[in-house]
């Protein structure tokens, strides 16, 4: 019996493999699809020289005073301003910029007309007239350094420098009349400013800017006297600055 059995479970071994050598082997897997990937834009660049313009608005103050007690303040007036600007900026791989510009802007309405003092002469006496002064600051100039930081094509920045105000002598007007005056024109200071500016296409990129722009004190003299005030009556000025705010547009060149 049990050869009968061992007979069979060998005949049994020997058909499988048979079976097994008769059917068809797998063939190999289908080849995996190449992996894709979207296009990912690069990060900008803001090193280069730039030029552009600028348009907006200036408010100036100040005031001007003798030593009889005849104080006038300048009016803060909205003037507004147009010009330009050219820098260049160098862009550290952390995002760090740092930069220079120089900007130049016209004010359109130069003329600042102060209020009307009731004017006293020596000794703090009446003199019956009354005056005003008109300051006329024309145009606008700073050289600044610049520090930011930028977001690829978003930039948040500060600046600072020296600035520089262009205008005429200030005009004394008493009771309507004007009267010679002569000036030290000590018409320059310092400036402090920030400002946004993003990359909107290209090379192109668009800012908005605020900036504070502090005077050196500035004398005039009434050289013929006027308002029974005597010729040689000095006024110092102070607290001179001006503000500005602007909107303006870059075209970048890389280096």
């Amino acid at each position: 019996m049990k050869r009968i059995l061992l007979a069979g479970a060998f005949a049994l071994a020997a058909g499988g493999q048979a079976l097994a050598a008769d059917l068809p082997q797998p063939g190999p897997p289908p080849p995996r699809a190449p992996a894709t990937y979207l296009p990912v834009a690069p990060v900008y660049n803001w090193t280069g020289f730039y030029i552009g313009g600028n348009i907006g608005g200036s408010w100036q103050q100040g005031s001007f005073g003798d030593p009889y007690g005849n104080s006038f303040s300048t009016n803060n007036q909205f003037t507004g301003t147009g010009g330009g600007q050219v820098g260049g900026n160098y862009e550290f791989s952390n995002g760090v910029l740092v930069g220079v510009e120089a900007m130049f802007d016209w004010r359109f309405n130069s003329g600042n007309t102060s209020n009307t003092v009731s004017l006293v002469g020596p000794g703090g006496v009446p003199t019956g007239a009354s005056a005003s002064v008109t300051v006329n600051n024309q145009w606008l100039t700073t050289v600044t350094g610049r520090l930011g930081y930028a977001w690829d094509r978003l930039l948040v920045y500060g600046k600072g420098g020296g600035a520089w105000v262009g205008s005429n002598n200030p005009t004394f007007n008493v009771s309507g009349a004007s009267t010679t005056v002569s000036t030290s024109n000590n018409n320059y200071g310092w400036t402090v400013g920030a400002g946004l500016e993003y990359a909107f296409w290209g090379n192109w990129s668009a800012r908005v800017e605020y900036d504070y722009i502090g005077l050196t004190n500035q004398t005039f003299t009434l050289t013929n006297g006027g308002g029974d005030l005597p010729a040689g009556d000095p006024f110092s000025g102070s607290g001179r600055n001006v503000q500005m705010f602007t909107a303006g547009i870059n075209y970048k060149f890389g280096w």
